[in-house]
């Protein structure tokens, strides 16, 4: 009777502590999407949105893709005025409340791409986390969105010439 080996998988799942098998569904992610850049460009970027739903604060330490040689965590600092991206080691996500990750601000670099990136397409991505959960998602190629932001913007209902 082969009862036994299925008997230790069960065992061992059972006596797994609640938090580690909690925390992979602690996290969701929302709104992810690979920016689309011109051909020949060597690099890009993943913006999405982490939401923790759980009670303790978490970290994204890593992501990658097999479409790009490396990821890398990244911000923009104010350097003086001037606005510079930097590598960081990971990104906190508190708990119950979620972080964006957009331009400007946090994200996930993917450099030296192996292929040209087209809109609608799918970019596979890997993020790990630091209790070593990881969450897998395909995030589609958008063109980068422009929005102009008028300094007075006309009241409502009247048209100015």
């Amino acid at each position: 009777m082969r009862l036994q080996p299925t008997l230790f998988v069960l065992a061992a799942a059972i006596t797994l502590p609640l938090p580690a098998l909690a925390s992979e569904t602690d996290l969701t992610i929302a709104d992810a999407y690979v920016r689309m850049v011109p051909p020949g460009t060597p690099n890009t970027a993943a913006f999405m949105t982490i939401v923790n739903n759980g009670t303790s604060d978490r970290k994204l330490i890593k992501a990658e893709s097999p479409l790009a040689r490396r990821g890398e965590l990244h911000t923009h600092l104010n350097d003086q005025g001037m606005m510079r991206m930097r590598q960081v080691a990971e990104i906190e996500i508190k708990a119950a409340t979620q972080t964006e990750l957009k331009p400007g601000g946090y994200h996930v670099m993917l450099l030296d791409l192996q292929q040209p990136l087209r809109e609608g397409e799918t970019v596979p991505l890997t993020l790990r986390f630091d209790d070593n959960s990881t969450k897998l998602l395909d995030a589609p190629v958008k063109k980068p969105q422009t929005v102009m932001k008028t300094e007075n913007p006309p009241e409502h209902g009247a048209m100015k010439h």
